[in-house]
């Protein structure tokens, strides 16, 4: 049974959604795709595994630590969708990589890679925020570009504009 629970952020208020004991779904409110495949009536149930592991992890990375992810997650996608998150996770904490890089090293093109990256269900633990354009620019961001800011910002990968 999939269950829910609702995290403070500074980006606002954050839904989790986990089954079996793995996290899911974790998304900014207003993203796209909000909830997929999670059902509208779907329990709340905060102490329910992993979302107190979860809590802690967001809690460090936005007090500015980069804290590995010791807790399970399991998107739900495509074989390709799974392959695209895979690689994102291999993106350092504060480096970007690119579209096109990602897709040379999956052989696919970079409007696959994007549709898929677009389609991450773990936002920040799944770092899709890390992924710009080939020139280097803010491109697409499923929880919005000033959220990806923030989060790049944050991590040290985009500095501070006056």
């Amino acid at each position: 049974m999939i269950v829910c629970c609702k995290v403070s952020s500074p980006l606002g208020p954050l839904t989790l959604a986990a089954k079996d004991g793995a996290l899911i779904g974790l998304w900014l409110e207003n993203q796209r795709y909000f909830r997929a495949g999670v059902p509208s009536d779907a329990p709340i149930e905060p102490q329910a595994a992993p979302f107190p592991q979860a809590r802690a992890w967001l809690d460090a990375y936005f007090a500015g630590l980069h804290p590995p992810v010791d807790f399970p997650l399991r998107p739900q996608g495509t074989a390709f969708q799974r392959r695209v998150w895979q690689a994102l996770t291999a993106i350092p904490y504060g480096k970007t990589a690119s579209y096109g890089q990602l897709a040379l090293a999956l052989r696919s093109s970079a409007r696959a890679v994007g549709s898929a990256v677009g389609r991450n269900p773990l936002s920040i633990l799944i770092p899709c925020h890390r992924v710009l354009g080939a020139d280097g620019s803010l491109t697409g961001y499923a929880g919005g570009l000033e959220n990806k800011k923030r989060l790049l910002r944050l991590e040290g990968a985009l500095e501070e504009t006056p």
